[in-house]
């Protein structure tokens, strides 16, 4: 097996990369305890291993860790580069639509485009002052934990019920409210509460 160094940290060992990959796609396709034995044993022979081996799994955490950190940096960016374009693209829009309105045009052509006023085919509505406008007017988007939401479920007639189970868009399992209920010797159906361990690259 190669014991070469890359020369920075965001240039992966691409042989143990590759390994991660491969044992990463196994799990997912056949499950954590499918992996072949081959590949288990490739990489125990990198954990085994000391010094140069032993820098370069410490590296490749690392250099992971650091991508993911660029990556979320790099989707933040992304988004905001978007939001502006989107805004410039709206903004020019209105000034051309301006230009159509105040001249009596509905379009102007070019050589490759046309600019053509277009009437909607329904209203739209445009938020004047947003503190303004009532919350009957208003979507809300709440996060409300398991237990509060079966009390407020149970006291409502049926048709409320199914009209409210109706606006929810995504439901998952809660870590504090589980811990929270093994810590009183309560048992949670699906879940296990553990301390487990992890791994520390110093």
């Amino acid at each position: 097996m190669s014991t070469s160094v890359p020369n920075s940290l965001f240039e992966l060992d691409r042989e143990l990369d590759l390994l991660v990959e491969e044992i990463q796609t196994q799990a997912e396709i056949n499950g954590d305890n499918n992996v072949s034995s081959s590949l288990i044993e490739q990489f125990q022979e990198f954990c085994h291993a000391y010094n140069q081996k032993i820098d370069r799994i410490g590296r490749f955490i690392l250099s992971l860790n650091a991508r993911a950190v660029h990556c979320r940096h790099e989707a933040a960016r992304l988004t905001d580069r978007a939001r502006v374009a989107e805004n410039k693209s709206d903004r020019t829009r209105k000034m051309v639509l301006y230009f159509l309105n105040s001249r009596g045009l509905k379009k102007v052509e070019g050589v490759e485009t046309t600019l053509r006023m277009q009437k909607n085919s329904q209203d739209s509505v445009t938020i004047t002052d947003e503190t303004l406008v009532p919350l009957e007017y208003r979507n809300i988007e709440a996060k409300i934990p398991g237990l509060f939401w079966q009390q407020i479920h149970a006291r409502l007639p049926e048709t409320e019920k199914k009209m409210l189970n109706s606006y929810i868009r995504d439901s998952q399992p809660s870590p504090t409210a589980i811990k929270a209920a093994v810590a009183k010797d309560e048992k949670v159906p699906g879940a296990d509460v553990q301390r487990g361990f992890h791994l520390r690259v110093e």
